[in-house]
């Protein structure tokens, strides 16, 4: 009987388990996973979850019922410490092997950690104890400080304040999502969390977490500066877990390398999720995506390609966020500095728009919904068509968006 093994306990894990079943395979199917928690999404960790708004039951991707009436075996709780290629075998901490006729990788990435003195006593938004012991802080209005203003970071504040905490949140950059979404956006988060009470250090370099007894009291900056705080939160970005690829061999460079099918440099091991730098047919280029939607999605791509079959991943970049009053959608992929101008639908000031990322030929590269809704096709036909667009058309709402 052939044997599939998926390393990785997330949402990844369990689509590419339940894509497997639903494409039509009828052999052994074990997915191991480090955490002891049935695989869940991580969205809810920093949003609804962490706001006290969902249960925990409620991230689970399924119950452990499914998993059993599907036969998926899960090894929970467990970590595979190497991979045999020539063998077809996974070894796992407690000394035992594995064999697969198929692998696939979602290890999913981890936090980068501070590098300064007292970095120990932060927290780390990563799995679902994480978000736990941070919701619980939060409840208690704690003086909160956030280093590091990207998209965790920013979701974070935003519940933080909303609860009634005070947020001091420090950024290197001169502004938030600086590398993600340019000065333009970045200014439109500034004056969201600004206008929300938030206390924003731009420019900033973190010199300590100071602690007395193992208590985080406060947090030293670069130029001396001390800023009071009873905890300390760390979202500075994540970096690709490829240290099993690496150990045996395979292609690796900013993530796992692998082709459109999702396959890696052996033909019998597959890669998905926050760890695949992928060729993308439509971009025309390879890219590594951190989002959920990548997580959702290439499963059912890789699972098709491991059966045998053609495939090919050509979803376009998808992430989403709430913020306070603030809700958006954004489609395509932009390098920084890789776009020549943004373009602007609606009315900015209300927080009510489109935004375009333009090519200097004019081409759409990226689209995001500020609190504008159901727009997202006519959004990805413009990425996806490779037309130059009159930038006044595009920015003139009795034009509609199929129309241009």
């Amino acid at each position: 009987m052939d044997t599939f093994v998926i390393v990785g306990g997330g949402l990844a894990g369990a689509k590419a388990a339940e894509a497997l079943r639903e494409q039509g395979f009828d052999g052994r199917v074990v997915l191991v996973g480090a955490e002891e928690h049935l695989p869940y999404e991580r969205p809810p960790l920093s949003k609804d979850y962490l706001a006290g708004k969902a249960e925990l039951d409620s991230i689970f991707v399924h119950t452990a019922q499914w998993y059993a009436a599907q036969r998926i075996e899960l090894r929970l709780g467990t970590e595979v410490i190497s991979i045999d290629r020539a063998a077809h075998e996974v070894e796992l901490a407690d000394g035992s092997r594995l064999s697969y006729t198929k692998l696939l990788l979602a290890t999913g990435s981890s936090p980068r950690t501070l590098p300064v003195a007292g970095a120990d006593a932060a927290h780390y938004l990563r799995t679902v104890d994480d978000s736990t012991e941070i919701r619980q802080l939060i409840s208690d209005q704690t003086s909160l400080v956030v280093i590091g203003a990207g998209w965790i970071g920013l979701e974070v504040t935003a519940i933080a304040r909303q609860a009634g905490a005070r947020v001091t949140v420090l950024e290197f950059a001169e502004l938030p999502l600086l590398r993600v979404l340019g000065p333009e956006l970045g200014q439109v988060f500034a004056s969201l969390h600004a206008e929300h009470g938030v206390d924003l250090r731009f420019g900033v370099r973190t010199e300590e977490i100071v602690t007395v007894d193992g208590l985080v009291t406060g947090v030293r900056l670069g130029d001396g500066t001390l800023i009071e705080a009873s905890a300390v939160v760390v979202g500075i970005g994540a970096t690709p877990n490829t240290s099993l690829a690496e150990a045996c061999g395979l292609d690796v460079s900013d993530g796992i390398l692998v082709d459109a099918a999702l396959r890696t440099s052996d033909p019998d091991i597959f890669a998905v999720g926050d760890i695949a730098n992928a060729v993308h047919p439509t971009l025309g280029r390879r890219i590594r995506v951190e989002h959920w939607a990548n997580a959702l999605n290439q499963p059912a791509t890789a699972a098709t390609a491991m059966l045998g079959s053609d495939a090919s991943y050509d979803e376009l970049p998808y992430f989403y966020t709430d913020q306070y009053d603030l809700g958006m959608e954004y489609l395509g992929y932009v390098e920084p500095d890789g776009y020549d101008r943004v373009v602007f639908r609606g009315d900015v000031s209300a927080r009510e728009f489109i935004a375009f990322w333009l090519s200097s030929d004019g081409r759409v590269l990226a689209g995001m919904n500020v609190n504008v809704w159901d727009v997202t096709e006519p959004i990805k036909a413009l990425i996806r068509s490779g037309r130059s667009v009159d930038p006044n058309r595009l920015a003139d709402q009795t034009i509609p968006l199929d129309q241009l």
